[in-house]
């Protein structure tokens, strides 16, 4: 079944090389990568798998790339904001600017469910295929490879590498990622607040058509709105 996709495909595949810059040593690993459990649920009888454990391994290896890069390059920052940048720079709105970079949901293997239903362009589908094929280069060519690979993404996964404030701005982030699956309604609120007015810490939690989805804790109510949108980010990462 991989040798028949790859023939039938030799030219999309290559295509998709010239734009990442980066040649599979086994294109099979490339394939791997582009294929969503939708097609090789289909598929399930010529022994297909999909991306999704090249997917869990891509999401380690672009966290400790990204960590090196937030620790060299960002040398004044304590342990807590290097992990708060951290935490913006691998989430799927991030990624998915990666995607569509390299128009990544063009190349995707997809069951006929999605594809009709839209899936090349959901950003789930393609901030998961992006670190699928962060997996593969990693698997293909190592370590050094895979981090020239993810640097040449730097200015979409970091989209302000001069300072720190725009990795802060989760509500924009969060609202970017519910903005891809349609229009939705976003709405935060202050669940409580304590402490003496000179001290105060506020509970924030965001919505979605109503619905919770994150919840967060701040001096401010704005950080507390903050961290909410942050805590609905990861929650949305976990659940899929």
């Amino acid at each position: 079944m991989l040798d028949k996709i790859l023939s039938e495909n030799i030219e999309k595949l290559k295509e998709l090389e010239k734009v990442t810059g980066y040649t599979f040593r086994d294109p099979g690993n490339l394939v791997l990568a582009l294929t969503h459990s939708s097609y090789a649920n289909e598929k399930k009888a010529a022994g297909l798998k999909s991306n999704e454990r090249l997917e869990f391994l891509g999401d380690s290896v672009l966290n400790i790339i990204t960590s090196d890069y937030i620790y060299r390059n960002f040398t004044d920052l304590p342990e807590g904001e290097m992990t708060r940048i951290r935490a913006a720079v691998v989430c799927e709105a991030s990624l998915m600017r990666c995607a569509e970079k390299i128009r990544l949901g063009d190349y995707l293997f997809l069951g006929k469910g999605e594809e009709n239903t839209g899936g090349r362009n959901r950003s789930s589908i393609l901030s998961d295929a992006f670190e699928a094929l962060i997996g593969a280069v990693y698997l293909d060519g190592g370590m050094e490879e895979a981090r020239n690979f993810v640097l040449k993404f730097m200015d979409e996964i970091c989209p302000d590498a001069g300072g720190n404030e725009a990795f802060k701005d989760y509500k924009t982030m969060f609202q970017e990622i519910i903005q891809k699956q349609g229009e939705h309604r976003i709405t935060y609120r202050i669940l409580d607040e304590t402490g003496p007015d000179h001290d105060k810490t506020f509970t924030a939690q965001v919505l979605v058509e109503g619905r919770p989805c994150g919840k967060g804790t701040g001096r401010s109510k704005k950080e507390a709105e903050q961290n909410a949108a942050k805590d609905a980010i990861r929650n949305m990462k976990v659940e899929k």
